[in-house]
């Protein structure tokens, strides 16, 4: 089964003929319709969108077959996916794709197990792993240099460095309780979707 990616979501509808709002989340924006064919998470439904223009932070498209308001407001919050394979190859070993993390290895400095990737968030102050440990419970780690400084998608892993895991979170309880801070900064090398 070939992974699929998300790269964008119908936002809701725009005028009376059909357009509907797309917000992409693709590095160029506007790529969002260049990798091709877009379908829903399962792939039943699939979308031919052309770009029409913009509002504000999304695009203005047409999907092929969308010809009124009620029809492009029921699309509101679909996710849009292309297969993995149908994205650009990373231009060398400190790029890759978000979803390229899911299911790698993270070990500790000295190779022993600390869990699995399963999930990439961000919640707005940068990208966050959630890592299945080996004891069980789920673990939110800071995606950054620092964190995570290995990154090794050939080898199917990645390293994290809990030391400075640990650093992070007292840092950001101290932040949050002189109710100030700074950005942190992300790992470098991630790439589009």
């Amino acid at each position: 089964m070939t992974a699929k990616i998300c790269v964008g979501q119908f936002a809701g509808s725009h005028g009376v003929r059909g357009l509907v709002k797309l917000r992409s989340f693709t590095a160029e924006p506007a790529d969002v319709v260049t990798y091709g064919p877009l379908s829903d998470e399962a792939g039943a439904r699939r979308f031919t969108v052309t770009l029409q223009g913009m509002v504000k932070d999304n695009f203005l498209a047409k999907v092929d077959g969308v010809t009124s308001r009620e029809q492009a407001q029921a699309l509101a919050g679909v996710r849009l996916y292309v297969d993995r394979d149908a994205l650009p190859a990373t231009e060398d070993g400190d790029e890759f794709y978000h979803a390229d993390l899911i299911g790698l290895r993270a070990e500790l400095a000295d190779g022993s197990l600390y869990g699995t990737v399963k999930a990439i968030y961000d919640f707005g102050a940068g990208d966050v792993l959630e890592v299945r440990t080996a004891a069980g419970p789920l673990e939110m780690l800071p995606f950054s240099k620092a964190c995570v400084p290995v990154v090794d998608v050939r080898g199917g892993r990645i390293v994290v460095d809990l030391p400075a895991v640990i650093e992070a979170r007292e840092g950001s309880d101290d932040e949050a309780d002189e109710g100030e801070g700074e950005e942190g900064g992300d790992q470098s090398g991630g790439a589009g979707p």
